[in-house]
């Protein structure tokens, strides 16, 4: 009687175990799929009112580097740049009076050409970002490239070929320090429309400091 059932049984066992296998065997390609497909999946708040989502790692990423809010870095690069660069359309406002060579008066009004409009976009860019305009409370003297009240009466003073000198000497200094700060908001900021203006100004001054160290 045993021996008559045994076949029957050994035969639903070895059924169950290959089902089992197989199970196993889908569960453990779903998994290793879903891994490569995305990695670790991540919780990402949802706006006031809404759900949190599940995203995929990749997809965390991509949300992230769509996320161009100013952060620290690119507000003091605004405030400080429209300093920097009023100081430099003063220096260039000596020059038709008192420079002694064409060559330096057309560059002065390129540089004033430049930077001029240059302040509006940044004022503008700060109004809609901070809300705090240009009004810092500090003295941005210290800023890389910046003359010194001292330097500034000395080209005030000078007129002709001395007023020439000095004013290159000035200005290529004044156009290297807001390369670094242009360098280093692009390494530090946020935002895609600093990071466009920081382009701008390493571009156009880079060019500019070429043409005055060929007439220094």
């Amino acid at each position: 009687m045993f021996a008559g059932h045994a076949p029957r049984t050994s035969l639903v066992v070895a059924s169950l175990a290959v089902a089992a296998l197989a199970l196993t065997g889908c569960d453990s390609g779903s998994d290793t799929k879903s891994a490569s497909a995305g990695g670790p999946s991540v919780i990402a708040p949802g706006r006031p009112g809404e759900a949190a989502e599940t995203l995929s790692a990749k997809e965390a990423d991509e949300r992230r580097s769509d996320d161009d809010t100013p952060n620290a870095a690119d507000l003091a690069y605004a405030r400080m740049m429209i300093t920097h660069h009023t100081q430099a359309l003063r220096m260039t406002e000596l020059a038709p009076e008192r420079a002694g060579s064409g060559a330096v008066r057309r560059i002065a009004g390129r540089i004033a050409a430049a930077q001029g409009p240059e302040i509006a976009t940044m004022k503008s860019w700060l109004k809609a970002h901070d809300g705090a305009g240009t009004d810092t409370g500090h003295d941005h003297t210290d800023m890389p490239g910046m003359a010194t009240k001292a330097q500034l009466a000395d080209l005030r003073a000078a007129d002709g070929s001395a007023f020439d000198r000095l004013f290159l000497r000035l200005m290529i200094s004044h156009h290297d320090g807001a390369i670094t700060m242009a360098t280093d908001v692009k390494a530090q900021g946020n935002n895609i429309q600093i990071e466009e203006m920081a382009d701008d100004v390493i571009a156009q001054q880079t060019s500019e400091i070429s043409r005055m160290r060929a007439m220094s």
